[in-house]
């Protein structure tokens, strides 16, 4: 069945108006700072990952820093990150392999950054929007998840289902400010347990308000 949808570029300048400022939340200056944020992020908040980031960035400036780094001193450097163990394998590897395959670069293709060591398509496209202004997908987190299903913009529930109705309905040069802007409408107004659809600047578009 054929759900409505709201006006997908009415949607992104009305929330473009409301979030002029868009973009991560995560606190870096150089690709290879941005990759080692996006890992660390994972099943934790970027808050708490911006309170490690800054000694961490100051200690590996190099991906050589971090291929090189004491396993056991990495991980508790990254430990207030969570799943801290796992996450510092990845670095490890993902560093590794961009000294000896990318003289210590972050490659700027999804096929290469893919390839990295723990680093899926979502990480991928954190760092290519981002750091390369390059559209090469959308980031799908929990928020962009429930607000495209709320919107009528998908139907599914996996990412890479989310992400594929998203290529087709969101022009590509707005891929990456897309899912800043739902992000941060998903944390300050169209919440997961109460969405204040009668304060949301979507109201009047949005298939699911006053009835979610």
């Amino acid at each position: 069945m054929v759900r409505d949808r709201a006006p997908v570029e009415e949607t992104i300048s009305r929330l473009k108006s409301a979030y002029p400022d868009a973009r991560t939340a995560l606190d870096w200056t150089t690709p290879l700072e941005l990759l080692v944020a996006t890992i660390l992020s994972a099943q934790t908040t970027d808050v708490r990952v911006n309170l490690v980031t800054p000694n961490l960035f100051a200690k590996y400036p190099t991906a050589a820093d971090y291929a090189g780094a004491d396993p056991a001193e990495l991980e508790e450097d990254i430990r207030q990150t969570g799943f801290f163990r796992n996450k510092a394998k990845s670095l490890r590897g993902m560093a590794r392999a961009l000294v000896e395959d990318h003289d210590g670069e972050v490659p700027r293709t999804m096929r290469e950054l893919v390839a990295l060591p723990g680093v899926g398509r979502k990480t991928a496209n954190v760092v290519l929007g981002n750091a390369f202004s390059i559209d090469e997908g959308v980031v799908v987190d929990t928020h962009v998840r429930r607000l495209s299903n709320r919107l009528g913009f998908t139907t599914h529930d996996d990412p890479e289902k989310i992400e594929r109705d998203l290529m087709q309905t969101v022009p590509k040069e707005d891929w990456t400010v897309f899912s800043h802007l739902l992000i941060l409408h998903g944390r300050a107004v169209c919440k997961a347990r109460k969405p204040d659809c009668e304060d949301c600047t979507l109201n009047d578009l949005c298939p699911s308000a006053f009835r979610v």
